[in-house]
């Protein structure tokens, strides 16, 4: 099964792909959000282009757990990919995705001038791997 992985940002999303192992995922592309449709299609044009069976989209909870701004605004873009292209998206808790990324980075010694870049793709690996382990271990990830 391919998937897509998101880290989702209100500047920028991070994607990842699924390889064909099923368990792990590589960062593809950083899409630069413009608002309205246009991110929508962004992501529509990805998932066909890539043949994805679904999209696995980080959920930024609050680190006690509950929803905030950020996680109700991937909420609505979550649904708003559902009823506009019919895609299949599942949500995922994505707490200290971004940090992980930044300490993968930081032992890897990529330079601080390639971070920005790579951080949003990076996340969006690390969600979509553990969407999987999740998914594997226990099928309680969906939110």
């Amino acid at each position: 099964m391919r998937l897509l992985g998101i880290d989702f940002g209100t500047k920028r999303m991070g994607v990842a792909i699924s390889e064909g192992s099923g368990w792990m995922a590589r960062g593809l592309t950083t899409i630069l959000r413009r608002g309205g449709t246009r991110d929508l299609h962004a992501v529509a044009r990805l998932a066909a282009e890539h043949e994805v069976e679904a999209i696995i989209m980080g959920l930024p909870l609050n680190m006690d757990g509950t929803e905030g701004r950020m996680a109700r605004l991937a909420r609505e873009f979550a649904n708003r990919l559902r009823s506009s292209h019919g895609l299949v998206v599942h949500l995922f808790d994505e707490r200290l995705s971004s940090f992980e990324a930044d300490q993968v980075m930081e032992s890897a010694e990529v330079k601080r001038s390639r971070r920005k870049e790579m951080r949003d793709q990076l996340a969006a690996a690390i969600i979509l791997e553990g969407w999987m382990k999740a998914k594997a271990g226990d099928g309680e990830s969906d939110s």
